[in-house]
């Protein structure tokens, strides 16, 4: 059984129409990438399905509870990661733990939350004030607040914003060791590194799931063919290779240019004509999940719809 098999979910506020029909089937231990612009309907899908909102169409089931129906029990077992840091600044590690764990009823309190501060590293650091902790560290509370009730599914939303390098790396370590153990993640990011980590993903824009799969799979049905050109990106040389024909992306990366194109024989004719003539090494570049995220944010409008 999938721990997430939801067809057609929609939900409209106003005469804005956020999420779009989306469906999605996920297995157990699987974490799913969510990528996509701003807006483009990720976190409101996210409480679709954790059952904080109810969806306006579609059914499905989260955890085997029905979607639409069953909202208390989904919430009951999932752990959902906010994008802003949302508890007390004024407690320390431990009492917001303490706090949470009254929430869900945990017995006995203490000995659930000395468990998941030692799980999660925070031993050195119970007695400080929330307010007092670095991104990196508030990080790994919130994680330990989501994680404490041992909930099936976990949806983090963008939970490494602004967090640096280290603190990210061993965020993505627990994770990982987290679906190992048998629970389903789903997370949204915009960082590429991060993505290229899951088991999957997923991009939305304007609603609508428009590509998912292994980072591989979509990246190779992205259609995009990439060269690199070995010269100093120049604003005038810059400005030509974007004008050559079937040419869509063209950026600058250290000593070299990378560049993207939609049609292979097109942008492969053009770029070896003009190489040839200014004398500039090219070579096939490999064409990156980055890549594919420009050209779909570049295909249309992100914003939402607007509806009758």
């Amino acid at each position: 059984m999938n721990v997430i098999d939801v067809a057609n979910l929609t939900k409209r506020f106003g005469k804005t129409l956020v999420v779009d029909h989306i469906g999605l089937k996920v297995a157990a231990g699987q974490i799913v990438g969510f990528l996509g612009p701003n807006g483009s309907g990720k976190t409101t899908t996210f409480r679709m399905i954790c059952g904080l909102l109810t969806p306006d169409e579609g059914e499905g089931a989260v955890l085997g509870y029905d979607v639409r129906r069953d909202s208390r029990r989904i919430k009951a077992e999932v752990g959902y990661m906010t994008q802003r840091f949302s508890f007390y600044e004024d407690l320390t590690i431990e009492e917001n733990l303490l706090f949470v764990a009254r929430l869900y009823d945990l017995e006995p309190r203490r000995r659930s939350v000395a468990a998941t501060i030692e799980e999660l590293g925070l031993g050195g650091r119970r007695h400080q004030l929330a307010g007092h902790l670095s991104g990196g560290w508030k990080q790994r509370l919130a994680l330990a607040a989501c994680v404490m009730h041992r909930p099936k599914l976990l949806l983090l939303d963008e939970p490494t914003a602004g967090v640096d390098p280290q603190a990210r790396r061993e965020f993505w370590d627990q994770i990982h060791a987290l679906a190992g153990s048998g629970v389903t993640v789903l997370v949204s990011t915009h960082y590429m590194e991060e993505a290229e980590r899951c088991h999957s993903i997923g991009y939305i824009s304007r609603g609508k799931m428009l590509v998912t799969g292994t980072v591989e799979e979509v990246v190779r049905q992205s259609g995009l063919t990439t060269f690199i050109v070995h010269a100093t990106a120049t604003a005038e040389l810059m400005s030509e290779l974007r004008h050559l024909d079937g040419v869509s992306q063209v950026a600058p990366f250290g000593a070299a240019i990378h560049i993207v194109g939609v049609d292979a024989m097109r942008v492969t004719a053009s770029l070896r004509a003009f190489a040839a003539e200014r004398g500039l090494p090219l070579e096939p570049g490999r064409t990156s999940l980055e890549d594919v995220f420009i050209q779909l944010m570049n295909s249309g409008d992100a914003a939402p719809k607007r509806v009758a």
